[in-house]
């Protein structure tokens, strides 16, 4: 049971916070037609890329550190309470069937567990334990990433479980919130605080504060995904074609690649078992699919380089 002296603590923690700070300005805003509400709401939305585009070399800075060690075999887990961590579980989702990553090798880890998705769970963003036992559960090695989202920077689950990983294992550790001087931040080996301002409703993150952590989500996992090979130009050659949508992707993703017929393609996707990254090989190298496996085997899942070693070295080494 808290006590009113913890209480009064807290409160006194939230008013130093830009993201709890109240606006004067929109006291009234209730009063005002709901053409006026959604203009002032996309004003503040506005402001948000602005503030992202501020932190860009730490961002960069923290996926380069992410992206080596994924090399290796590492992973990048979220860990979040609340908003925050419901976009770390989304962005973790949303990478096997983008990227064709195993679903253990970026996770996201929500206080309170599964349920906290849908409603909240009690006390549980509270607890530096919590976090320590749900990375416990992981393994954790120092070649994972554990990335501490939230956007006051102080919650104790993210801020505990950037400090279990640096702790425990050496893992990288990056600490994204949205206020300056946060003790998130402070506790990452790569701290990120995306300020955007106080809210249009006091206090309520999920606005500005939670479309930022979107977008710097966005960039850690898909800009690393680049950097691990996991693209060719702006074409998702590892998708995984788990429905008709992305099946049909698959071909055009082939076809834009290599401008290839309907036909070799087909052709290409039935020597490889429907894997694009292959199939673009076998096309573009002139190559079977064995050895389209083969080539990027060695060049670790990089399509350039595989294509470089097939189309620069004699027959009978590539085949």
């Amino acid at each position: 049971m808290t006590s009113p002296a913890e209480y009064a603590q807290l409160r006194a923690q939230l008013d130093t916070l830009t993201t709890e700070a109240f606006r004067p300005e929109l006291a009234e805003i209730d009063r005002l037609s709901t053409l006026e509400i959604a203009r002032t709401m996309n004003g503040e939305d506005a402001t948000v890329p602005a503030a992202v585009a501020d932190r860009l070399p730490e961002i960069a800075a923290a996926i380069d550190a992410t992206a080596e060690r994924m090399a290796r075999g590492g992973r990048l887990v979220y860990a979040g309470a609340g908003t925050a961590g419901r976009l770390g579980v989304l962005d973790a989702s949303e990478c096997p069937p983008t990227f064709n990553t195993d679903p253990s090798e970026v996770v996201g880890l929500i206080a309170g567990g599964p349920t906290a998705m849908v409603a909240a769970v009690e006390g549980a963003e509270d607890s530096k334990e919590l976090a320590a036992a749900d990375l416990d559960a992981l393994g954790l090695t120092a070649d994972d990433t554990v990335v501490g989202v939230s956007a006051s920077g102080r919650t104790p689950y993210a801020v505990g479980a950037v400090e279990h990983a640096r702790a425990a294992c050496g893992a990288l550790t990056v600490g994204l919130s949205c206020n300056a001087g946060s003790a998130l931040a402070a506790a990452a080996d790569h701290g990120i605080e995306v300020v955007v301002g106080p809210e249009l409703l006091t206090g309520s993150t999920r606005l500005k504060a939670g479309t930022a952590q979107k977008l710097v989500l966005n960039m850690l996992s898909t800009i690393t995904m680049i950097r691990l090979g996991k693209t060719y130009g702006n074409l998702m050659v590892d998708v995984r074609a788990s429905n008709e949508k992305l099946r049909a992707r698959s071909r055009r993703i082939v076809a834009l690649a290599t401008g290839a017929g309907a036909p070799e393609i087909e052709a290409a996707l039935a020597a490889t078992d429907g894997k694009v990254k292959n199939a673009i090989l076998v096309v573009l190298a002139g190559v079977d699919g064995p050895t389209a496996a083969r080539l990027l085997d060695g060049s670790r899942g990089h399509l350039r380089a595989a294509l470089h070693t097939a189309l620069h070295t004699p027959p009978s080494q590539s085949g």
